[in-house]
């Protein structure tokens, strides 16, 4: 079909075309005009998901900007929300509304959850696509109404956000103060049992206690030692040679050697005696029992001197055995006192452990009540809702420009339709798509006026 057939056809069926244009524009119209008018007030909210809760260290949210954007929609959005708007407005009071209810539910279910339902029909909530605003838009036959239920919406939204913060909040804080006085008493327990022990076995710093203990342990050692040096040296000297004049001690005696000297001296004195006397002479028998004498006396102390060797080596001997019998009773108290040791770490481990748990429950305790105590919040209120000068809907311009181009689309629609139920020929080019005969000519209307009408005639013969 080309254009000149299409316009033809609008051309022949123009009455029809026109009938149903004013048709529609009237009935659109009609209507428009009857339906109630609507007012929409607006509200918006700023919500600052970057800032992070001032009583933490890091921000209070987890997820993404756009997240937690659509998050907040949802809350606004939400029976909670709207619940809390027929509580803040006093709507569930008035009769008006309690009749209505009674009307649509005789009376079962919840009269908030109802209105709030209600209210949620009439709500538009819709997120800024670059920024954090949050616009809050409510339409009601009422414009005070929609204005009232729009800023009605932020303020409940702000104060179910406060609620959403502090209720949790609150929940923890209860269990974090049953569990602080729990703890309280394990940190007693521990300190209790570690104080009872320390009691029992008299042990007050076991740390110095263990470091005395230790140096004494250290000298008894070093006494056995030297005890032990001294007897095996004894043993040695004694062992070296079977005489006793040729003992160290013997020969380092300065008795036995002025001893040793008068016999060499009396000794020297006979020999002068013999060579200038003769060995008869009455003298030589004197020097004789002198000599004697002074050697039996050299004999005594060096006995003497050989007998201390074996009495020390003896009390070497005892002293040894006492001071290992010391050094063991030492080691068994040593060992003791490690076990004691041990066993006041694990019990001192015990009390820092719960005295550690118990500041870090504490600390968190502080924190939540801090947290359930607050009442700022990361939203507020950009631009509150007014009352609207002029209705939302319906729109007549609109409606009329809508209602124009759809009467016209349908009016050339049905005229269309018309001409493939009833097809006219309007044209030779129509004559020859139809019948296939060329046209030889044409005869012009004689009426101007009935330029239609006569072309068909003329086409016809």
């Amino acid at each position: 079909m080309t254009f000149q057939q299409f316009f033809q056809i609008l051309l022949a069926r123009r009455w029809t075309v026109v009938a149903i244009f004013v048709g529609v524009v009237v009935v659109v119209m009609g209507v428009s005009l009857a339906l109630p008018k609507k007012y929409t007030a607006n509200a918006s909210v700023v919500v600052d998901g970057s800032r992070g809760d001032p009583l933490l260290a890091s921000s209070s949210s987890g997820q993404t900007m756009s997240g937690y954007i659509s998050t907040q929609v949802d809350i606004i959005a939400s029976s909670r929300v709207a619940q809390q708007v027929v509580s803040r407005t006093g709507m569930d009071r008035l009769p008006a509304f309690q009749e209505r209810w009674r009307e649509a539910t005789d009376g079962v279910g919840s009269l908030q959850a109802w209105l709030g339902d209600s209210l949620r029909r009439g709500l538009d909530v819709r997120p800024s696509r670059e920024s954090s605003v949050i616009s809050i838009s409510y339409t009601a036959a009422d414009p005070e109404f929609a204005a009232t239920i729009a800023n009605a919406f932020a303020e409940a939204y702000i104060e179910t956000t406060l609620e959403l913060k502090v209720e949790p909040a609150k929940q923890y804080a209860s269990w974090f103060n049953d569990r602080t006085q729990g703890l309280r008493d394990e940190v007693e327990i521990a300190r209790k049992k570690l104080s009872d022990y320390q009691q029992e076995h008299g042990i007050v710093a076991s740390d110095e206690r263990f470091d005395v203990e230790s140096a004494r342990m250290a000298e008894l050692s070093s006494q056995l030692v030297t005890v032990q040096g001294q007897k095996v040296d004894s043993r040695s000297r004694k062992s070296q040679s079977g005489s006793a004049e040729s003992l160290p001690e013997v020969v380092q005696s300065p008795l036995v050697s002025s001893l040793k000297g008068d016999v060499a001296r009396i000794e020297a004195q006979r020999e002068q005696v013999i060579g200038r006397l003769g060995p008869n002479h009455p003298d030589l028998a004197r020097i004789d029992a002198e000599l004697a004498s002074m050697r039996q006396r050299v004999a005594i102390e060096t006995e003497r001197i050989a007998r201390s060797l074996g009495t020390s080596e003896r009390i070497s001997i005892a002293r040894e055995a006492d001071i290992a019998s010391a050094v063991e009773a030492q080691k068994a108290r040593l060992l003791e006192l490690k076990a004691h040791r041990d066993r006041i770490a694990v019990l001192q481990r015990d009390v820092e452990n719960a005295q550690n748990a118990y500041d870090l429950v504490t600390k968190r305790l502080m924190q939540t009540n801090l947290e359930s105590q607050t009442q700022q919040t990361n939203i507020a209120v950009l631009t509150s809702a007014t009352v609207p000068s002029s209705p939302s809907s319906p729109r007549l311009l609109l409606n009329a420009l809508l209602a124009c181009v759809f009467g016209a689309a349908l009016g050339c629609g049905v005229a269309l339709l018309l001409e493939l139920i009833n097809a006219r020929i309007r044209s030779a080019d129509d004559l020859f798509n139809e019948l296939g005969l060329p046209v030889l000519g044409s005869i012009p209307p004689d009426n101007p006026g009935r330029k239609g009408w006569r072309w068909r005639t003329a086409n016809a013969a």
